[in-house]
């Protein structure tokens, strides 16, 4: 399954495969980030401006983007940046974009939960996206913005009440938990974590987080007591950064990486690159729940293909079972928000 078609990249060697083919590829990538001057905003845009594919990078927030972008457009790489503030200049940041990526948003604090960031972050969510689909309707829209389980609804929905949903162009970001189960495993069992995949299905919260490391390349073997706490470490690793930042802020840095790597992936599968996959939650029809993340084959015109859950270990298959009521939840309170 998705070891056996490919391993994602690292943002490294997508930065190095990008750079080979847009020396010989004329390409008009216009990508907005929303929220651009938070925690995870501003690094996530710098990463971006590293990338040669993007030709225009628009940064939008209600503080501070005039600035962000003076500081990233110093920074001697070919894509142009400008800054865009407050709701006056959000048609103009989201003009003619193609990928749209939101982090906006509040971040936890010790003790919160992801839901806990719900009635804050939903209604930013629900007003961003309905300004995307005015001014970009046919844009890939990546969810940074916590709880993902409900984002991605909310957004789903505030497409279908205008007439622009393509359920293959909402997309949440869930690749940190891939990062962190790579990084994990790697350091258990002493390799590199940029030769690990561990492929990472469910949701982007709690339990609903589900790696497989039965599926892991190359392929790992873990005790039961081990393999459990490996499992509850990915799943809580948010909380852990949480917790270690002591009430100042959230995972931004990791966050950051993960949503450029995604970004960058799509990006090099839109300009042609083959054999790109990454795990998103989307729109699905994989189990019972509506929505789920899992393997997906990126091309030419965004989701290929959904790879699907592949086969599971006893273990996996009850983290699934489990994951179920939670997840359908979090989906359904998303989707009541847009509704009422």
């Amino acid at each position: 399954m998705f070891s056996r078609l490919a391993r994602p990249q690292t943002l490294g060697a997508l930065a190095g495969a990008l750079r080979n083919f847009s020396s010989t590829t004329a390409c008009n990538n216009k990508v907005a980030v929303l929220g651009a001057s938070g925690g995870i905003g501003q690094p996530l845009s710098l990463l971006l401006k590293n990338n040669p594919v993007i030709t225009q990078l628009a940064l939008y927030d209600i503080a501070h983007t005039p600035g962000v972008a003076c500081d990233l457009s110093h920074i001697e790489t070919g894509s142009e940046v400008k800054g865009f503030l407050g709701d006056a200049e959000l048609g103009a940041c989201l003009d003619g974009c193609e990928i749209v990526v939101i982090p906006a948003g509040v971040p936890r604090k010790p003790g919160m939960t992801r839901d806990d960031l719900f009635n804050t972050n939903a209604s930013i969510v629900r007003d961003l996206v309905k300004a995307c689909t005015k001014h970009c309707p046919t844009a890939f829209l990546l969810l940074i913005t916590n709880p993902v389980n409900s984002t991605v609804p909310i957004a789903s929905e505030v497409c279908k009440a205008a007439g622009t949903y393509d359920p293959n162009r909402v997309i949440g970001v869930t690749t940190l938990d891939v990062v962190r189960a790579n990084t994990f495993v790697a350091n258990l069992k002493g390799l590199n974590p940029a030769d690990v995949n561990v492929p990472v299905v469910g949701g982007h919260a709690g339990k609903t987080i589900i790696p497989l490391i039965s599926q892991a390349t190359p392929s790992v073997e873990f005790d039961p007591e081990t393999l459990d706490n490996l499992t509850k470490r990915i799943q809580d690793a948010g909380t852990e950064v949480v917790n270690a930042k002591a009430g100042a802020g959230s995972a931004t840095l990791s966050m950051a990486y993960a949503g450029a790597r995604f970004t960058n992936s799509l990006l090099a599968a839109l300009n042609g690159k083959e054999g790109v996959i990454e795990c998103g939650f989307i729109k699905s029809s994989e189990t019972e729940c509506p929505y789920f993340s899992t393997p997906l084959l990126l091309g030419k015109n965004g989701i290929e293909r959904n790879l699907g859950l592949g086969k599971l270990s006893d273990y996996e298959t009850k983290l699934v079972a489990d994951a179920m009521d939670e997840l359908k939840g979090s989906i359904a309170k998303g989707e009541k928000f847009v509704s009422q």
